[in-house]
């Protein structure tokens, strides 16, 4: 038995010594052998992220209050809301950026959170704003007694859509984790075009606040005299204060680039500017002929005016545009006249006081002849659209060839939202045969008339500039038909309203020379003055469109 008992256990001690050996020998190759590892998941997998892609909406609580604009101001009607204040760093500037979509650069498409604006807005007409939100600053810079003014008849929405409407929205872009490893060229690329994403869409230069430089103005308002209309030049007029020529937008979160007329021509090398629309557009291309001579007779600058038919007819007080051609850059710069942005044909081409058909749904005669030779185009319109105007002109609506039959189209401010989406939907139709060109849509320039209208008595006497410690804070433009007729297209919106309705001390007032006794101009600005920003937006935007061609 104990010979028995001796053998089991000499085999039980030789069968551990071999288990304790083969243990040692897995162990040493587990961390000898590389291609252990491999038969393991990546550790990445197993990672959580540690940044959030969830929006970030900042918010803030508004006091409603009763309207502070007198009662025949016929401007805007604005929302200021209240806004603390956070110290200036990289990191808050940051945050007031918007990113619609990741991947879709240059689509022009709204996300489903701007939606939800379109779905809360009326209808509202030029002489109302829609979201126009101001932000009032003391005098520490903070912000204090901070007013709000709804727009009437906004629709009901819950907080949450209220607070998306007032604030921009951020997304925090995270790459998810192992990406890196994964494929590098592609996280270089997607960085790429994240970072033009967020180029193209933080910079809304229609946000910011007017400050003082007494660099500007860009021109003499003594000088000009080639390119400048003295109906329009109030240095020549009776008029004794010019701080308003101090003024320059500054633009919230980023910065405009500097406008110099050399750099403009050769951004514009080979290349023809528009403007199509009623005298604030022909106001903003004079402004713009003297921005690029620097208020200089440039003896090199030819008139070509006849090239584009924009001759004076016979019997007529001035021709119905005007173009210049810079030939050290081949560029052209015109004008064209379309108060009402349609095509206008006279009813009785035999009779002399014959009426106009102006057909609502045609574009002017003008885009359809010369289109193909611009290549930036700029429309507006807006002032005309009155019944004494149309009365004035002999202007009879019609659509589809016909007379209008429309009830709904023969209220004015119907007609007007109906031409500009037609005029807009029309240029967008134009774009895949036109690639070379840039289309806008400027929005409708405010009027300051206090205590009447212009032929009411009506004035804009002052001669401080309401913007003092104001910020246009707003997303949406104060011109809803505006930015609801180039929303989703490839025409883009040079936003102009909510910053100029902010510059009443800018317009010729009582200081006109062509005026009658007791009518004063408050609509049409001093130059140099407001339409120079105006240009200085259009430039900023031009170049932005073309550095994301270029990439």
């Amino acid at each position: 038995m104990k010979g028995g008992f001796s053998r089991f256990r000499g085999k039980e001690f030789s069968l551990l010594l071999i288990v304790i050996l083969g243990t040692t020998i897995l162990i040493w190759a587990w961390d000898r052998a590389p291609f252990v590892t491999t038969l393991l998941p990546p550790k990445e997998q197993f990672q959580l992220p540690q940044a959030s892609s969830e929006p970030h909406f900042q918010i803030s609580k508004d006091v409603d209050v009763a309207d502070q604009n007198p009662a025949g101001n016929y401007s805007p009607r604005t929302r200021v809301q209240d806004k603390e204040t956070p110290p200036a760093t990289e990191h808050t500037e940051a945050k007031n950026k918007q990113v619609l979509e990741v991947g879709k650069i240059g689509s022009g498409e709204s996300s489903p959170l701007s939606k939800a604006k379109e779905n809360a807005s009326s209808s509202v007409t030029e002489t109302e704003a829609k979201d126009n939100l101001v932000v009032e600053f003391g005098e520490n810079g903070s912000a204090e007694g901070s007013i709000v003014t709804e727009t009437k008849g906004k629709h009901d929405q819950n907080e949450g859509e209220k607070d998306l409407k007032q604030k921009g929205q951020t997304l925090d872009l995270a790459i998810p984790m192992g990406y890196a490893s994964a494929n590098s060229s592609l996280k270089e690329q997607d960085e790429k075009n994240i970072t033009v994403l967020v180029n193209n869409e933080a910079c809304n230069y229609a946000k910011g606040k007017w400050v003082v430089d007494n660099s500007r103005p860009l021109y003499s308002g003594l000088g000009c005299k080639r390119w400048l209309a003295q109906m329009w030049a109030c240095r020549l007029m009776q008029r004794t204060d010019f701080a308003y020529e101090k003024l320059r937008w500054q633009p919230n979160n980023c910065q405009m680039e500097e406008f110099e007329g050399a750099k403009f021509l050769k951004r514009m090398q080979d290349k023809t500017l528009a403007f199509v629309g009623d005298s604030l557009g022909r106001q903003q291309f004079q402004s713009l002929m003297c921005m690029i001579t620097g208020g200089n007779d440039r003896h090199d600058v030819i008139d070509v005016g006849e090239k584009y038919a924009l001759v004076k007819p016979r019997g007529g007080v001035r021709p119905n545009g005007w173009a210049y051609w810079f030939p050290s850059t081949n560029t052209t710069v015109l004008y064209y006249w379309s108060a009402c942005l349609c095509d206008l044909e006279p009813i009785d081409i035999k009779n002399p006081a014959t009426d106009y058909a102006m057909h609502l749904d045609r574009p002017p005669a003008f885009l359809r002849l010369f289109l193909h030779k611009i290549d930036v185009l700029v429309l507006n319109t807006g002032h005309h659209w009155n019944r004494g105007k149309l009365r004035e002109n002999r202007w009879v609506m019609h659509v589809g060839g016909m007379p209008n039959s429309n009830k709904k189209l023969a209220m004015i401010g119907d007609a007007k939202n109906f031409t500009i989406h037609s005029i807009v939907d029309w240029v967008n139709k134009q774009l895949p045969k036109h690639p070379r060109l840039k289309a806008f849509y400027r929005s409708i320039s405010p009027r300051h008339f206090v205590n009447g209208d212009w032929n009411t008595g009506g004035s804009c006497d002052n001669t401080t500039p309401m913007s003092v410690g104001k910020v246009v804070m707003q997303n949406d433009s104060s011109d809803y038909s505006a930015g609801s007729a180039v929303k989703g297209t490839g025409v883009k919106l040079l936003d102009v309203t909510a910053l100029s309705q902010l510059r009443d001390e800018g317009h010729i007032s009582r200081f006109s020379i062509t005026a009658k006794p007791g009518v004063q101009d408050c609509l049409h600005w001093c130059l140099p003055g407001v339409p120079d920003t105006w240009n200085e937006i259009l430039f900023a935007q031009i170049s932005d469109m073309s550095k994301v061609q270029d990439e």
